[in-house]
């Protein structure tokens, strides 16, 4: 499961160059041309990184970026602001609109995805040994292990990704149209409600050796993993 990167910009050579670099290590790629389409792109598909340019239709690259910050759901989402302005004003001012990173063009790619990379590290809730935690449930991103309370949790494969990416945002709530994106990929045809099987299988496995059900069904929206029993 790849991380999932939204690219904001109205340049298609620039956009090609980072959806080639980016997709070559392994990330999948979201598109959005206008800062009006960046807001939707954000509400719809929940990247786990947004690259903004700066000069933008509709709304500028700084506009978007304070409106992110601005959104209890989205005000976390990791941000490099992309723009051709170098001046230290400038770059003053994209990282007080919210910006994480700042790049200036004409840029190498290679340090485009070394920044990417560096910022996700920084920011997904894995700790130095590759592991993510979650009330009492231990996700070890290595070894592929699940455990609960200390107590081995067995879970195939897909039950295995959609608990990482449930586990990766808790409280956030995931279509079951986001959740088949995340989990088979976008270019994989199956039916919305084999996601509903797979955390059928999911809650069972985590409530084996007991516990209370930590998997959240949102009537009309989808599901998430958060304090509250489902």
């Amino acid at each position: 499961m790849s991380a999932l990167i939204l690219i904001v910009e109205d340049e298609a050579p620039q956009v090609e160059v980072l959806r080639y670099n980016l997709e070559r290590e392994g990330y999948t790629i979201v598109v959005a041309s206008d800062g009006e389409e960046a807001l939707e792109a954000v509400t719809l598909h929940h990247p786990d990184l947004a690259i903004i340019d700066w000069m933008l239709p509709e709304r500028s690259g700084v506009e978007v970026c304070r409106h992110i910050r601005a959104n209890t759901e989205t005000q976390r989402l990791p941000i490099i602001m992309l723009t051709a302005r170098g001046e230290e004003s400038d770059r003053v001012l994209g990282l007080d609109s919210g910006a994480d990173d700042y790049v200036v063009k004409p840029y190498s790619p290679r340090e485009m995805v070394a920044r990417v990379r560096a910022l996700l590290r920084r920011t997904r809730p894995e700790n130095d040994e590759g592991q993510i935690l979650f009330e009492d449930v231990l996700l070890d991103v290595i070894s592929h292990k699940v455990t609960r309370d200390g107590q081995r949790i067995q879970l195939g494969p897909t039950e295995y990704r959609i608990l990482k990416v449930l586990m990766g945002k808790p409280g956030r709530v995931y279509s079951r149209e986001r959740l088949l994106d995340r989990v088979w990929g976008s270019g994989i045809y199956v039916e919305a409600r084999t996601v509903d099987v797979h955390i059928g299988r999911l809650r069972k496995a985590l409530k084996a050796h007991g516990g209370t059900d930590l998997i959240r069904t949102v009537r009309g929206s989808g599901y998430a993993i958060d304090k509250e029993e489902g």
